[in-house]
């Protein structure tokens, strides 16, 4: 998925071909750099113009650093002894939070790593790990501000607990892929369950419709990341290996609820630290639309996250809402009612919508949409 960056990220470099494309122009003057290895760069920086650059988190030679301070650059150098890069330019790929995962197990890979590091720090006072959360965290929402620039973005929200194998799961899968197929980028929270199978369906929509049958029952041998994040997430890479062309989706996890791995069918992951940056960030992001399926307190929360702003118009024209299973929000989590009353002769009214069952969503997110 490419779209084109925003105004205000074209000065900025977050790779190295990026580099070397500016360079190649003659000047750095001005430009944000994050962590690119500029070690191989040392004669490009030396004769190049750096004022007022900033480098963040990039690795250089001693001489090429020096050169650039005393130009008036301002340097952050990487961070040691962390597991992270809180500098990062760009979103996280499965690939990357899962390395590590055949050769040392799910502890040893960098999400794990990570969240083993948020454990020992997240309570201790200490102002250098709450400053690295942060800055990570806007490194995080600024590559995924550029990530979906231009991008029609419809999330779907539900619980983790939601098994592979079970029909649920197939639904909210297919829901996805219908949704991918209408052209829409879809986001989901990044973790198991609901979250996980609406980014397979996405994963799958480039595929015929007999892929997605094949990939649930390779999947439901392992239905759950409890006891073993390792085998849940080894059953996924081998769907994703079997077919390894897949449609692009988005995962917003966070380090917060570190139990619940991301899962690795959503091409482009925002992982943050801050659950409540994750959430408004990600909830602010779906301009599309969200869909509800069956969820718990974290399903709840998001609804009404999702309502205050569609209430008070903050975020501009309110934005689609579908609730999926007329059962589970009218009874068991009687979040409709209310959500219906507070819409009642509001903007929003016309744009909240409960359905019976999962295959409805589409059709229903698209009739609000031009509502």
């Amino acid at each position: 998925m490419a779209h084109t960056p925003r105004h205000g990220h074209d000065r900025e470099i977050e790779t190295l071909r990026e580099f070397d494309e500016v360079a190649a122009r003659g000047s750095l003057v001005g430009f944000r750099l994050q962590s690119v290895d500029l070690t191989e760069r040392t004669e490009v920086l030396l004769a190049l113009p750096v004022t007022a650059a900033v480098f963040l988190g990039c690795r250089m030679e001693p001489e090429a650093a020096a050169k650039v301070r005393a130009e008036g650059a301002l340097v952050f150098p990487p961070v040691p002894h962390v597991p992270f890069d809180p500098y990062r330019g760009l979103l996280y790929t499965p690939d990357e939070l899962f390395a590590g995962l055949a050769e040392h197990g799910y502890e040893g890979t960098p999400d794990a790593l990570t969240y083993a590091w948020f454990g020992r720090t997240r309570s201790d006072g200490d102002i250098f790990g709450s400053m690295l959360r942060a800055v990570h965290d806007d490194a995080v929402s600024d590559a995924l501000d550029e990530h979906l620039a231009g991008a029609r973005v419809v999330g779907v929200m539900g619980g983790h607990a939601m098994a592979r194998g079970t029909d649920a799961y197939a639904g909210a899968a297919r829901l996805g892929r219908s949704l991918a197929r209408a052209g829409l980028t879809v986001a989901t929270g990044g973790g198991p369950g609901a979250m996980e199978a609406a980014n397979l369906g996405a994963y799958t929509a480039p595929y015929g419709d007999t892929v997605l049958d094949e990939a649930l029952l390779l999947l439901g041998k392992e239905p759950s990341f409890a006891p073993s994040v390792g085998d849940w997430a080894r059953a996924a890479f081998e769907v994703r290996a079997r077919w390894p062309e897949g449609g692009a989706s988005v995962g917003i996890p966070t380090w917060f609820y570190g139990h619940e791995p991301p899962n690795v069918f959503a091409s482009h992951i925002a992982k943050y630290f801050a659950n409540a940056t994750r959430e408004d960030g990600l909830l602010a992001r779906c301009t599309a639309g969200v869909v509800y399926l069956p969820g718990a307190a974290g399903t709840v929360q998001e609804i009404f996250d999702n309502a205050t702003p569609n209430y008070y118009e903050s975020r501009g024209e309110p934005t689609p809402m579908v609730l999926v299973d007329r059962a589970h929000w009218t009874e068991r989590l009687p979040a409709w009612p209310l959500l219906r009353a507070l819409a009642e002769g509001r903007s929003m009214e016309p744009r909240i919508a409960l359905v019976d069952g999962v295959e409805e969503a589409p059709e229903a997110l698209a009739g609000l949409a031009g509502s």
